[in-house]
């Protein structure tokens, strides 16, 4: 029996055991850097399965262990994270959320499930392979400063350092079966922008008296659109917007301050910097030329996800082999952004996207709804196709 046809076999034998531990997950969900149950339901999984692990990196992260023959030859990394999201959910399932306001809404049940999969698949093989395999169940995703640099600062890379690190995220856009890839840049950068406009405000019919504030940040944000429209490096993908702007005033009543935060979004680390003070300057210009003052607060966030060309291309070549090349996407960027840029910073790293909806993309909405959920033999998939692809990598 080949490599491939073992993992399916195990894949298909382990299927029922990791959609329970999957929905498990889903009905007790727990916000960023809260992940303290689904962190003992981890380990005891763990505990009983004879894994060796570490718990409680940056607090609730977990590191495992899997050593083959010749332990110290070649290292390897696979990553899920574990936290969910501030959503109320809507699905009528038997599953469903039981903590009021939190939702797995971005499939992370579904990274943590799959990955402990795929830790039982290669317990069960580690006579097949040589090397360690290092697995990783991250805190804190969705919240800055994000759980990656957190484990990171807290050596989850050393000791032995991995080689190579691979993650996976669900992708709705995909049907179970599938999964999706793309080599160099992938996903953006993502920082915070926090202006405050200050000003003297008073009766909005004497404007001869006051700095319209509100006049002011509108102006702030039209000239800031040059930032993506003029200034950005031809062939960089740029976004800048806006979603909150406050002016707490009246119908005749100009405010002191008005307060605006939006995201800053690219694929360069070079331009993100000089980008970041071109938006500083800009909006102090504009604000100083109609006597205003500004002050500027941009928040660093995750950098760039970096998928490297050589090992992406191997981690492709190996999907084919196990999925078939009518199964493989090929992916363009996303200006969405992920905390496991942090590892591609460090480490060669491959981050591709696993299919999740069915064939007529009923059971999946789209990722952060309160209507999100996936078709679960995507799990097999996600499994199978990362065990797979860890062992071959380990042969590079």
């Amino acid at each position: 029996m080949t490599l491939e046809q073992k993992i399916k076999k195990l894949s298909n034998k382990y299927f029922s055991q990791v959609v329970d531990i999957r929905r498990h997950i889903h009905q007790f969900p727990e916000l960023s850097f809260q992940e303290f149950k689904t962190s003992k339901y981890i380990a005891s999984l763990l505990k009983e399965w004879g894994i060796e692990f570490e718990s409680n990196i940056a607090e609730t992260g977990i590191l495992a262990t899997i050593k083959g023959k010749n332990p110290e030859s070649k290292t390897i990394a696979l990553r899920a994270d574990m936290d969910a999201l501030p959503i109320e959910e809507k699905n009528d399932i038997p599953y469903k959320s039981k903590n009021k306001g939190v939702m797995h809404a971005c499939g992370h049940d579904a990274h943590t499930a799959s990955l402990l999969g795929v830790m039982l698949i290669l317990n069960e093989l580690k006579d097949a392979f040589e090397g360690t395999i290092k697995c990783i169940f991250q805190p804190g995703e969705e919240l800055l400063p994000g759980g990656a640099k957190l484990m990171i600062q807290q050596g989850v890379l050393k000791n032995p350092e991995p080689d190579i690190i691979i993650g996976q995220h669900v992708y709705p856009e995909l049907p179970a079966g599938k999964i999706g890839i793309k080599s160099g840049a992938y996903m953006a950068s993502s920082d915070e922008i926090y202006i405050t406009v200050k000003g003297q405000g008073g009766h909005g019919a004497m404007p001869r008296q006051i700095n319209d504030t509100v006049l002011i940040t509108s102006h702030i944000i039209v000239a800031l659109q040059q930032i993506t429209s003029r200034l950005a490096p031809t062939g960089i993908p740029t976004v800048l917007s806006f979603g909150k702007v406050i002016a707490n005033g009246a119908t005749n009543v100009i405010p002191d301050e008005v307060h605006i935060e939006g995201t800053f979004r690219t694929m360069d680390e070079k331009w993100r910097l000089e980008a970041h003070q071109k938006i500083k300057n800009i909006t102090a210009g504009v604000a100083q030329s109609m006597g205003a003052h500004a002050e500027i607060n941009i928040k660093s966030g995750y950098p760039v996800l970096i998928n490297d060309e050589k090992i992406t291309l191997k981690a492709k070549e190996t999907a084919k082999q196990f999925l078939g090349a009518k199964n493989i996407v090929d992916l363009d960027y996303r200006m969405t952004s992920e905390d496991f840029a942090y590892f591609s910073q460090k480490k060669p790293a491959v981050f591709y996207r696993l299919g999740v909806s069915s064939t007529n993309n009923k059971e999946c909405s789209s990722l952060h709804s309160a209507n999100f959920n996936i078709n679960e033999q995507a799990l097999e998939t996600g499994m199978g196709t990362m065990a797979y692809m860890a062992i071959r990598l380990l042969e590079i």
